[in-house]
């Protein structure tokens, strides 16, 4: 795969799940791939997992392709700054930019309504979801609009429809900070436009992801084993899904026409017809729709 041959691609926050995906699956099809991120193998961010952005271009050089690992914590405006210059040293361009960054799980605390989440903790996942990313974008943007034809990707959890009323159980911080997702793609778009640059919102599944695995106490080979407990989880993806769909995005030279826009893997799929490691589509966030806010029993039937 040679799409993206000569692209020069930045995954920010690509230590693990999706964004560690789209990193490996960028530079599957050719581009030269930055992965920042907090976690290296000589320092863990309060995220607290054993994934390291060093293990991410250790898959991205398995499968064939070129990166190299950059220890950046982008709420750290001299640290993006850096990057900035060093990327624009080294390739005077960016034709990709990803923005992943979170690491907020830790601060969570399903249900609780924000006078009895922890303040620090809520105000953590503002900084970690908007300010990082407001951040990343000031230092890097100007790389990316410097020709046409470059993309932003702003990560996201839930498509704009779903997220267009409050989530049940949700805490109020990780609400406001994943919905910002879908206001900065429509601002970043309306900022580069002139550019000729493409900026949108992508949200994955439910992602099978690190993490999602340990929760249900399974590994990718036997995920269904999770099924006993939470049914729903028939729809999951894996990161790499929501790899190629976004890889695929990237190489669309008809790109634009999604500006500003919210997007979503099972969307990706449909239109690129990319299919899951398994040889299924899941179509996450219908199904969610459609099935399990519905409380109709678990079938992914139709769906994937």
């Amino acid at each position: 795969m040679n799409e993206l041959k000569g692209k020069v691609a930045l995954v920010a926050g690509g230590t693990r799940g999706a964004s560690r995906a789209i990193a490996v699956e960028l530079a599957r099809a050719g581009a030269f791939v930055y992965v920042t991120g907090r976690t290296s193998g000589e320092h863990r961010s309060e995220v607290g997992r054993a994934e390291t952005i060093e293990g991410t271009v250790e898959l991205i050089e398995q499968a064939g392709g070129r990166g190299v690992a950059v220890r950046v914590d982008h709420l750290e405006p001299e640290q993006v700054r850096a990057l900035a210059e060093r990327i624009d040293a080294e390739h005077s361009r960016l034709d990709i930019l990803i923005d992943g960054v979170w690491g907020g799980d830790t601060h969570l605390g399903w249900g609780k309504p924000i006078w009895e989440h922890p303040l620090d903790a809520s105000l953590r996942m503002i900084r970690l979801g908007i300010d990082a990313h407001l951040i990343t974008s000031h230092f890097l943007l100007p790389l990316v609009v410097r020709q046409p034809g470059g993309l932003v990707v702003e990560l996201t959890d839930g498509t704009a429809e779903y997220n267009a009323k409050y989530r049940e159980g949700t805490t109020l911080a990780f609400y406001v900070a994943k919905s910002a997702a879908h206001t900065l793609a429509i601002g970043e778009a309306a900022e580069t436009a002139k550019s000729g640059c493409t900026a949108v919102a992508f949200t994955p599944g439910w992602l099978r992801s690190e993490a999602m695995l340990d929760e249900f106490g399974v590994t990718e080979e036997n995920w269904r084993d999770a099924l006993a407990a939470q049914p729903h989880f028939c729809i999951s993806e894996t990161p790499t899904f929501v790899g190629r769909t976004v890889a695929a995005l990237a190489a669309d030279e008809e790109k634009a026409r999604f500006s500003g826009q919210t997007l979503n893997s099972g969307q990706l799929a449909k239109i690129y017809e990319i299919d899951d490691i398994d040889g299924s589509r899941p179509d996450g966030w219908r199904y969610m729709m459609e099935v399990a806010e519905q409380g109709k029993p678990a079938d992914p039937t139709g769906y994937r």
